[in-house]
């Protein structure tokens, strides 16, 4: 349990993972407090009573590897571009105060994603795959396996799937597939998983008020409110939205006519959707046995990168 809880605290403090002489903690401070007195999402030590070498130490030992627990893996890729001077330099600035010199403002660069279809909708490999406007078309193409279908003895064993992606925060944003689609997990997920109710890493970066200094994808205000409608069982009779549904002939009642559930806004992560991994998927570094030809309507720059799924969430149900 302590190691969990020291991986808490340094989970916020490693969005000074590119720290400069001219470079701040904002990013920490969201978490841990402008002077570092708080606890980081209730859970972490107060770093502004951890000495100078232990926060050292904790940012050297999740370096080479050796400290910590599940968030190794994690911590590990968010530390690997810091010097010694650097880690010295952000427990100074937490001690004094915590800030280190200030930055000279930047314009903002354009984010820089990755379109993860782009070999499989290539051009000229969907022309080459397109079997309706062959002539012919021989039955090694018809199957997934491209083999004789009639013996094994051509058949190539399965691709092993390879999950290995940069650590968090280290990597490349994936475009999202079609309008308001899950974006993608562009990172490593090792030491992440299981996601439970009770433990959930993912937590650390993309909650709203630490995901940009983190360069995170914020969780979406959608995440945040309960859609359900309210359910009860009053006086012998099933009741949603205060609209009594019934139970003629033993049917505990069809809900069809309720087109749309007051929305019940939360100060909290909707429970419902704490596993985070039922939409969102690592990516797997594999050539596809199939072309895609799937093209998105509507995908433009902006919602290459982000979500409006909370002002169309109710199209075509109102």
């Amino acid at each position: 349990m302590k190691k969990i809880v020291s991986m808490m605290f340094m989970g916020s403090l490693l969005s000074v993972s590119t720290l400069s002489a001219g470079a701040n903690l904002a990013g920490c401070k969201a978490c841990h407090g402008a002077n570092f007195e708080r606890k980081a999402m209730g859970k972490s030590k107060v770093v502004a009573k951890m000495s100078h070498q232990a926060i050292v130490d904790a940012l050297k030992g999740y370096k080479d590897g050796s400290y910590g627990g599940t968030l190794k893996g994690l911590m590990r890729g968010q530390v690997s571009s810091l010097s010694d001077a650097q880690m010295e330099e952000v427990a100074t600035a937490i001690l004094s105060g915590g800030s280190t010199k200030e930055a000279t403002p930047t314009a903002p660069k354009k984010e820089k994603l990755e379109d993860i279809n782009a070999h499989v909708a290539d051009k000229a490999r969907l022309e080459q795959e397109d079997l309706g406007n062959k002539k012919v078309v021989t039955e090694s193409v018809l199957g997934l396996r491209k083999t004789d279908l009639y013996t094994e003895a051509t058949d190539t064993k399965p691709v092993k799937t390879d999950y290995s992606r940069p650590a968090p925060g280290q990597s490349t944003k994936f475009e999202r597939a079609y309008v308001n689609a899950p974006p993608m997990i562009p990172h490593s997920v090792d030491g992440l998983l299981p996601i439970t109710a009770n433990n959930n890493q993912c937590l650390g970066c993309h909650m709203p008020a630490v995901a940009k200094a983190m360069g995170a994808t914020p969780i979406p205000p959608s995440h945040f409110m309960n859609y359900r409608p309210t359910t009860l069982f009053k006086d012998g009779e099933l009741v949603k939205e205060g609209k009594v549904v019934g139970r003629e002939k033993g049917d505990i009642g069809n809900v069809g006519d309720i087109k749309l559930a007051k929305v019940k806004k939360l100060d909290h992560l909707y429970q419902g959707r704490f596993n985070c991994t039922q939409c969102h998927a690592p990516q797997s570094k594999v050539d596809t046995v199939v072309g895609n030809t799937f093209q998105p309507d509507g995908l433009n720059d902006t919602l290459k990168s982000s979500s409006n799924l909370i002002d169309v969430i109710n199209e075509g149900v109102k």
